[in-house]
């Protein structure tokens, strides 16, 4: 995808949410760290050229939440953990949780845990960038920006401008 796609993309997400909503209220849209929270602000900012108002936007950094925490801890290994804020009580909201890549389910089962350790939602929708398979959870995003079929040795590589310096999904080959 370049960059015009992925404008495309986040665009059409974020009408998809309003409509399926009716509008933004008692909405909270929460990013994955890292990419996942420029996303949401993105979607976010599209939400209020739409409506008219801007839902709260949150981030999750799920890094303690991984199920794999345990199985890669080593005494060198040491886990960068960031912050995660999310400023607006959750409890009785609508929350559209968003990354950049749904791949095995596995870092969105550890965002749902963190995220019911801040409340209650009425409800959790999942949107995404890329969907590329692989399901190792049975999770379905509700809003996908591209449906990308890959293979398990294939890799899906998010670039965006306030991280990367451009915007683009490139599929490459994960090295051995």
């Amino acid at each position: 995808m370049d960059a015009d796609q992925i404008r495309r993309a986040v665009k059409r997400i974020s009408h998809e949410i309003v409509e399926r909503n009716r509008g933004v209220k008692g909405l909270v849209v929460v990013g994955i760290r890292r990419r996942g929270v420029y996303l949401a602000q993105r979607i976010a900012e599209y939400m209020e050229k739409i409506e008219g108002a801007r839902p709260p936007v949150g981030a999750l950094d799920i890094t303690l939440y991984r199920d794999d925490f345990q199985v890669t801890k080593n005494i060198q290994t040491k886990p960068v953990v960031g912050t995660t804020e999310i400023k607006e009580d959750v409890t009785d909201k609508a929350i559209v949780l968003v990354d950049d890549v749904l791949f095995t389910g596995r870092t969105i089962r550890a965002a749902l845990d963190e995220l019911i350790d801040f409340g209650r939602p009425r409800q959790i929708q999942l949107a995404v960038l890329v969907d590329r398979g692989h399901r190792e959870f049975p999770i379905k995003a509700d809003y996908v920006g591209r449906n990308l079929p890959t293979s398990e040795n294939e890799l899906v590589e998010v670039k965006l401008i306030e991280l990367d310096g451009r915007d683009e999904v490139i599929l490459g080959e994960m090295e051995e």
